[in-house]
C-alpha cells in the first residue's frame, strides 16, 4: 500500500535551502519516491497553516519511507539543513480504495 510523507517547511537560510533541495530530491527519487505536491502553501480553506511551504511525497510502501529517511543520502541532506530550516514531517500509510472503516 502506498505511503506518504507530508512535510511543512520554513526555510530560514535561502542559501542552505538551495544546497539542501537537490540533495534531498535525489535521495527521494533514488528510493522510489515521487512528489505529488511541492510548493508554497495555498490559503487554508479552514483553520490556519503555519508553514509557508508544503510537500507531499508518495513512496511505494512504508518500508521504503523508512529506508529513505534512514539512508546516508538523506542524513547528509538533513545535515545541510540543520538549523537553517524548520521541518515538520509526518509518515502516513494510504487508505485502501474503499476508504477507511469507522470505529464500531
Amino acid at each position: 500500500m502506498p505511503a506518504y510523507v507530508i512535510v511543512n517547511v520554513e526555510v530560514l537560510d535561502e542559501e542552505a535551502g538551495w544546497a539542501y533541495a537537490p540533495v534531498a530530491q535525489q535521495s527521494i527519487l533514488s528510493h522510489g519516491g515521487r512528489y505529488l505536491i511541492a510548493g508554497p502553501t495555498p490559503e487554508p480553506v479552514e483553520g490556519t497553516w503555519d508553514s509557508p511551504r508544503i510537500l507531499v511525497i508518495e513512496f511505494p510502501d512504508m518500508d521504503r519511507v523508512q529506508q529513505w529517511y534512514d539512508s546516508p543520502e538523506y542524513r547528509r541532506a538533513r545535515q545541510i539543513r540543520d538549523g537553517k530550516a524548520r521541518v515538520q514531517m509526518l509518515f502516513v500509510e494510504g487508505s485502501p480504495p474503499e476508504g477507511f472503516s469507522l470505529p464500531a
